[in-house]
């Protein structure tokens, strides 16, 4: 069997895993109920649609105008949760991912998530580990949306721009695929939100509403 792609490039909140439901989202929400109690909470589809834009970093400190004190609070209980807790990955990947590793596949990730917490997710639920990783620990200038992270992985596996696939559930993985000159495919499996849907479908080389049309692109049919 012949893959499509040689090497994939997965973001890994809600695109992999289901990080946003199952942590961010909840420990956002305790965060925001000890430190504006008196403020109405964001629903989870209000949560998601400011992560996919402006970002999550805007959101903090634009919108809801963290100061110093609260973004460390902030922190300091999304960093609890990440500890304490090992979200799902969506149904159908990690047979996805084992079976592209398989097939020979190079299997990277590029997150906002830190290093240790992917490792420990792969290593959980598929029995792996990716064999690159750019997370949060990256310095500021070289994270998603920069191109720095494709680059590298390009060099490091001697890789064409047209033998690697970007895959994410929001515009910064796009925007970092684009300008490398890689295809970017929109993971749409982890909400229904209509403008996030059609900014991809506008924008992505693909859209896969579900694991399976992911599946039937790689060639893993």
């Amino acid at each position: 069997m012949k893959l499509k792609y040689r090497c994939l490039i997965l973001d890994h909140d809600d695109t992999v895993v289901k990080s946003t439901p199952e942590i961010h989202y909840p420990s956002f929400t305790q965060t925001l109920s000890v430190i504006r109690p008196e403020d109405k909470l964001l629903s989870l589809e209000e949560f998601i649609g400011y992560c996919f834009s402006p970002g999550f970093s805007e959101l903090c400190n634009d919108i809801m105008k963290f100061t110093k004190e609260e973004q460390e609070y902030q922190y300091k209980v999304w960093k609890s949760y990440t500890q304490t807790r090992i979200p799902d990955f969506y149904e159908g990947l990690p047979e996805l991912i084992n079976e592209f590793k398989s097939l020979g596949g190079i299997l990277t990730v590029v997150s906002h998530s830190e290093k240790e917490q992917i490792e420990k997710h792969y290593k959980v639920k598929c029995g792996i580990v990716p064999d690159m990783i750019f997370g949060w620990d990256e310095e500021p200038q070289n994270r998603k949306p920069s191109p720095y992270p494709v680059k590298e992985i390009l060099k490091a596996f001697n890789l064409d721009k047209s033998e690697a696939l970007v895959v994410d559930d929001l515009k910064p993985g796009l925007v970092m695929a684009k300008s490398c000159g890689v295809d970017f495919a929109g993971a749409g499996w982890s909400h229904k939100i209509p403008d996030i849907i059609a900014y991809m479908n506008s924008n992505a080389d693909y859209y896969f509403r579900t694991v399976e049309e992911f599946r039937e692109v790689l060639g893993l049919v």
